[in-house]
């Protein structure tokens, strides 16, 4: 996942940082249970989409990351962590301010997110000049691994293993061989169809493309359901996909309707109604609803709700982060070298997160599963196999 594309324009004047990274009082030797007193008041940023149109697939993902700090600062009373939240609504061109912001505040010194692609793009530029370290749960275009920022983690996997999986999904499973594909041309939703379209092939009878807060399809529509394909690919967000796949019912296509992790949250299945019933949505990611230990109890007991997809990553990358306070990593510099040779199972996902050179999880850890939507839910399908 992603967002719009946008490219940072000029340079981004970045106020004097007054100890960078330090921490937010006198460094003391690690008391009981390993807190140095040196991470108190110290801050993990969140960024991305809690309100705005594709807020339904980012809140959960929040949700997870504020469990971890809620139960880190239950067991560290006198020494507490605070998650600092900044809201982009999904938007590129809020992420210069909104990263701008975080960077200046010294006692923020570690990042996750952004959890879109397009506001990664824009954002990471600056978190790389202040030297913020940053985990994204949840953007996956391929390129943002290949900028050369030093901050850069990503705690799923990329387009490359999405793509070509659902693409493999569509040709072995639904067996379809006549396939229409259509993205928003965002740096999310166009990465993962064209790595579809690299498996799809000769399977594709058809190509269209959407704009970001484009409600009106009818081109597209006719485009599809004259093109005799069985199956659409579609490449984007909830915001434009619920109704455009309203639109395809209510002309008469009955094909399957296929997403990435774009569309896999609520605000999908409320949008289309009784349409959204049988859409597969695609995500690097195992269920969350199947995590391990007590997360999925613990998540519920504090939300009334199960976890939504990622929220088990962030609630695993936050207290990643605050193993390093409590191992007395409490500048930008220290928690960067600690995730370096990090090496250890998240207790939700059950993956291990280890990264290479250039921030991506270890590719042994990667998983793409197949989410359906059945009866206002999204319903584990099946994992996805790697060929």
């Amino acid at each position: 996942m992603r967002q719009r594309f946008t490219r940072v324009v000029g340079g981004v004047a970045l106020f004097a940082l007054v100890a960078v990274g330090a921490a937010a009082c006198k460094k003391d030797d690690a008391g009981p249970g390993g807190t140095n007193g040196a991470a108190c008041g110290l801050k993990i940023g969140f960024f991305g989409a809690l309100t705005g149109d594709n807020a339904g697939l980012v809140t959960p993902i929040k949700q997870g990351a504020e469990l971890a700090v809620a139960q880190y600062n239950d067991k560290n009373k006198d020494c507490t962590v605070t998650l600092a939240e900044f809201d982009s609504q999904g938007s590129a061109d809020k992420a210069p301010g909104l990263a701008t912001n975080a960077v200046n505040d010294a006692k923020i010194v570690a990042m996750i997110g952004p959890a879109f692609s397009g506001e990664s793009e824009a954002a990471n530029p600056i978190f790389e000049q202040a030297k913020l370290p940053a985990i994204t749960p949840s953007a996956t275009r391929p390129s943002l691994s290949t900028k050369g920022w030093t901050i850069f983690h990503r705690g799923v996997g990329n387009d490359l293993a999405q793509g070509p999986a659902a693409a493999r999904y569509i040709k072995n499973v639904l067996k379809a061989e006549k396939v229409f594909v259509v993205d928003d041309q965002s740096a999310y939703g166009a990465g993962l169809v064209d790595e579809a379209k690299k498996i799809l092939g000769t399977a594709i009878v058809g190509s269209d493309k959407v704009t970001e807060k484009q409600q009106e399809f009818g081109a597209t529509v006719s485009k599809v359901t004259g093109s005799g394909a069985t199956a659409l690919f579609y490449g984007g967000y909830t915001a434009e996909a619920a109704p455009f796949l309203k639109q395809l019912r209510s002309q008469g296509w009955q094909g399957k309707f296929l997403g990435g992790d774009g569309i896999n949250d609520a605000n999908f299945l409320s949008v289309a109604g009784k349409d959204s019933e049988g859409v597969i949505a695609t995500c690097p990611c195992a269920p969350a609803t199947a995590a391990k230990g007590t997360f999925v109890q613990d998540f519920k007991k504090k939300f009334n709700a199960d976890p939504g997809v990622y929220a088990d990553v962030a609630y695993d990358l936050a207290n990643i982060f605050l193993e390093a306070f409590q191992t007395g990593k409490v500048t930008r510099a220290d928690v960067q070298a600690f995730l370096g040779s990090y090496s250890k199972t998240g207790a939700a996902s059950g993956v291990t997160y280890k990264w290479e050179a250039n921030g991506e999880l270890d590719p042994s850890q990667v998983v793409v599963w197949a989410f359906e939507a059945k009866g206002n839910a999204w319903v584990p399908a099946q994992e996805i196999p790697k060929s």
